[in-house]
């Protein structure tokens, strides 16, 4: 996210997206050769920010022959723009990344573009994080985020916060990229670490002052939904940080500060009278587990009617496995199978490894050890993350054991 502010504060003082993404780059790429000999500056992030000014000066200047305006405001830049310091100013930054992220979100670029490019800018993810995260090609996230910022050139889209008569069309997508950042920071899905929480924190930072300034009732079902989740955090790492299990997670640890945050947002959300929406329905379900004693006691039924309620208003089979494992708990594991392998019939979730992985531990509750076994083996060649395939690992070993 530091990137995202670095190239927020530079748009906001050049009024160009694209150029401030390069200049942003170029004083990066500086840094990599300049901290290598001098050191790290003690304000790394005002040294990148004084960079990037002097190389926005030098392009001004460079175009000056062609626009007079570039040139006028280069000289504005010199003379007036206050130093880095006052542009990174804590009260600009809120600013700054949402207003890049509104930019990104623009309604003249299709919805997956509006999405990947804000994942690629704002949220800093790689092409290959965003690419698992929507199960589709590598290339396919790059061309997408190539056409979008091409687009916002020729478009001129002006940096800045939309209107409150025009923040409604994009609201919805600014939403998707704040969740789709704050579950990558939830279940890292590249890397050695399997919580990424510098991602997930500045996710539920962003919704914190999305609510001020959209006070709409999926925005606090959002928040509640994060914070929620967020409360589980300390007790999902053992020392060595591979991943605990729901049912062997110490809720002792839990964080009870974020559970009363998310429990206020989601009673807000609801406040509204107008039924809760995909996120609210989704922080419901996470409330159910916050408040639960241990997951023997979780009220599973009315977590499968929350799923099912869920699935209406936002099909995914992501959604139908949760469900599945829900109808597991509630109904026993061999309801949950079934649903699960309707799902492998119908190619549901191919070439990823959630359904292989939940089927394998269904089946080893039912006792067939042998499919057990070749569903575990399947979601191990297929899982991204080295610490849940860890975790596999050592269930299959577990399995084979005599």
């Amino acid at each position: 996210m530091e990137s995202a502010r670095i190239v927020g504060a530079l748009a906001r003082y050049t009024g160009d997206f694209a150029l401030a993404e390069d200049l942003a780059q170029e004083a990066l790429a500086e840094a990599l050769v300049s901290w290598a000999v001098d050191g790290v500056p003690a304000q790394p992030t005002g040294w990148l920010l004084t960079v990037g000014r002097r190389r926005a000066i030098d392009s001004f200047r460079r175009r000056a022959a062609r626009d007079e305006r570039y040139a006028l405001l280069a000289r504005d830049l010199e003379e007036e723009l206050p130093g880095a310091d006052a542009l990174f100013a804590p009260d600009a930054i809120d600013d700054d990344v949402l207003a890049l992220m509104f930019v990104s979100c623009h309604p003249v670029l299709s919805r997956e573009a509006r999405i990947a490019l804000t994942l690629r800018v704002v949220g800093g993810l790689t092409s290959e994080e965003i690419a698992r995260a929507f199960l589709v090609p590598v290339p396919t996230i790059q061309a997408r985020i190539t056409r979008a910022k091409k687009t916002i050139a020729a478009a001129r889209i002006p940096f800045a916060i939309p209107e409150p008569d025009e923040r409604a069309e994009r609201l919805g997508s600014v939403l998707q990229v704040v969740y789709l950042v704050f579950s990558e920071g939830s279940f890292a899905s590249t890397g050695q670490t399997w919580m990424r929480t510098d991602l997930a924190d500045e996710a539920r930072r962003l919704a914190r002052v999305l609510v001020r300034l959209a006070p709409e009732p999926e925005v606090f079902g959002l928040l509640a939904l994060m914070e929620l989740t967020a409360a589980r955090f300390p007790a999902r790492m053992d020392a060595r940080g591979e991943p605990i299990l729901l049912e062997d997670q110490d809720r002792g640890l839990w964080d009870q500060a974020a559970i009363l945050r998310g429990r206020a947002a989601l009673a807000h959300a609801a406040s509204a009278g107008r039924g809760l929406g995909a996120y609210g329905l989704q922080a419901s379900i996470a409330e159910c587990h916050a408040v639960a004693p241990s997951v023997a006691e979780t009220d599973w039924k009315r977590i499968v009617l929350l799923y099912e309620a869920l699935g209406r208003l936002a099909r995914s089979p992501v959604i139908e496995l949760n469900r599945a494992v829900a109808v597991a708990m509630s109904d026993g594991p061999a309801a949950g199978l079934a649903l699960v392998d309707a799902m492998v019939a119908r190619g549901d979730l191919a070439g990823s490894y959630l359904l292989p992985a939940t089927r394998g531990e269904l089946l080893t509750r039912l006792g067939r050890r042998d499919a057990a076994i070749a569903a575990l083996e399947e979601a191990h060649a297929a899982c991204p993350s080295p610490p849940e395939r860890a975790a596999l690992a050592r269930k299959l070993a577990a399995l084979r054991a005599p």
